[in-house]
Order: C-alpha cells, then structure tokens, then sequence
C-alpha cells in the first residue's frame, strides 16, 4: 500500500469516479485507481494496516528517521526551506525538525486544504519559530512555490515510499518535476521500499488478521454505495502477490464465480478468476533506485538502511 496522506486523495465527484471505473472495467485487463481506496472507511483501515506485525514499511522508516535524523538533517543548508509532497501527518516529518533549528520554513503541500490547515496550526504551536506556508495542490502536477521560499536553499521530503506507487517511468518523471520545483542544487530525501523475500513482501500485503483484504474489499462497498453498483462482496476475494519479473506487489480482487456487475447501466461481466487490479507497489533494490534517481536529474549523496535492509532513506541532490 501506500502511505495514504502522501497519495493524491480521491476529491472527485461521483461523475468523475464513475467514469473512472467504466474505464477501468471496460478495460481489457480490469484495473481500478489506488486512488479511491481512501474513503473514511478506507483511511480508517489503512491506518490500521499500519500497526499490523506483518506491515514493516511505516515502523521501519521511522526507525530510520528516529535512529538516523540528525545525520540527514546535516546535511540540508543552514537556512534551507524543506517541502514536503504530500504532507499529511507530521510524525515523520517531527523526525527530522528536532534536529533542524535553523530551518527557514516548511512548506507542506497537499490536496486537502482542510487538512493542511489543521496540520499548520498544530505545528505552529508546537514549532512557534518555525515559518509554515501550506500549499494546497496535486504533488504530481508542477506548482508555485510561496514567497516565503523564494531565496532559501530548498530541499524536499517524499516519506513513505509513495514512489514505488508510481510505474517506473511515471516515477521518473515524478522526480523530474520535484527537481524542477525545487530548483539547481537542491536536495530531496525520500523512503523507497526495497526487494526482499516474496513471503516477507506478500504477508505484509496479505495480513493474518485479513485487515488488507478488508481494505482491497472496500473499493467494491464504496462503488456499491456511491455509484449504485450490485457487487456481491462474497463473490470476489483479495490477492497480493509479488510479480518478481516486475519488482513489484500487485494487488487484485479476484471473481470467484462468473458473474455480471451493474454499475450506472453498464454490465461488467466476469469469467472465473479474473481479476480487477487494485494497486503496484513497486520494490527497488539501491542499485535500481539510484539508477532511476540518475536518469531523472538526481545524484545519490547517502542512503541508510535498518538492520535487515527492508527499507531505505535516501538523500539526493539535484543534477540540474
């Protein structure tokens, strides 16, 4: 999964996610958005998954922060402005700001202007010397960067391994556009889930206690009672598996029985074992990721690993 906050968050009207789930569907191979995983009930779950002994990626890389933060944060410029893509919760980001007295601002960016304001005023009490100058937009579209940055040395913060969310060459051009808003010379610091084991992948995916499937499962109740689908939820079953091929974890719900599904006066039908694809995950080695850093304008400066090389934390610099 995704770190939900960081993920462009599904602000649409029921229009547009009915369109989005007849193209989908009505695809060849039947696919849906992460993106509409986040619901209420959704992030409720998400959250959870969290906490779940099998889902290592958020402990892991707070470990990291909380084990590695200062060396990180030395070496950002005194003065530095840090923007953060998809900001959401400030835990990870309070990893970092302990060791970052003399940071000129921080400048989250987010879709839900609600929220960011919520997260800037807790901040501001918690942080009063701190400049906090929210940016309500899509991460994944270019933007303006406030006044208040203008002549600061700027580095950003993309925790959570959003990227490997990204295909490969959507990530790439990602992180183009993050050194295009950041600027020459800037730094970017960053989580990337790595390979390992596919048992170790697909539990983390696929948890005992069946919260992931819960959440996969979601997508079918939320289309059930926003768009006035007839999904029978007993029909179709939740798979993670690690494509090695691809480096990646796929997530699909899988029909266990033909079928036909009624959604805005559209049928869907099913065969037996078709799936839809819910989400990629993809995992990097830290030669692959370097490698794709490289092609987008980045150069590896540092990278740190936990003990068992789960995750990593890497800090780039700007080619161009």
């Amino acid at each position: 999964m995704t770190v939900k906050p960081s993920f462009p968050a599904a602000v649409a009207t029921d229009a547009v996610f009915l369109h989005d789930v007849r193209s989908g569907l009505g695809a060849g191979r039947k696919m849906l958005s992460p993106k509409y995983f986040y619901d209420a009930a959704g992030s409720e779950l998400f959250e959870a998954i969290t906490a779940l002994p099998e889902y290592y990626p958020t402990r892991t890389e707070i470990g990291i922060l909380d084990e590695r933060g200062g060396e990180i944060a030395a070496l950002l410029p005194e003065g530095a402005a840090l923007v953060e893509f998809g900001s959401g919760s400030t835990a990870k980001l309070r990893r970092l700001l302990r060791h970052l007295p003399g940071l000129a601002a921080y400048v989250p960016v987010d879709v839900s202007g609600e929220f960011l304001a919520e997260q800037a005023a807790t901040l501001r009490q918690d942080f009063p010397d701190l400049t906090v100058a929210p940016v309500v937009a899509d991460f994944t579209q270019a933007f303006i960067l406030p006044e208040a940055v203008a002549m600061a040395p700027r580095a950003g913060f993309f925790p959570g391994s959003t990227v490997g969310n990204f295909e490969p060459a959507e990530a790439r051009t990602l992180l183009e556009r993050f050194g295009e808003i950041l600027g020459p010379q800037a730094l970017l610091i960053l989580g990337v889930d790595l390979v390992k084991d596919s048992d170790r992948l697909e539990a983390a995916y696929d948890d005992a206690a069946g919260v992931t499937a819960a959440f996969n499962m979601n997508l079918l109740r939320r289309m059930n009672r926003e768009l006035g689908a007839d999904f029978n939820l007993d029909a179709f079953a939740h798979r993670a598996v690690f494509n090695r091929d691809a480096s990646r974890i796929e997530m699909h719900l899988v029909a266990r029985t033909a079928q036909t599904v009624r959604i805005g006066g559209d049928g869907f039908a099913f065969e037996p074992g078709e799936t839809i694809h819910t989400e990629n995950s993809y995992k990097y080695t830290l030669e692959s990721f370097r490698d794709l850093a490289a092609r987008a304008g980045w150069r590896s400066q540092k990278v740190w690993t936990d003990k068992e090389a789960l995750f990593s934390v890497h800090v780039l610099r700007r080619d161009r």
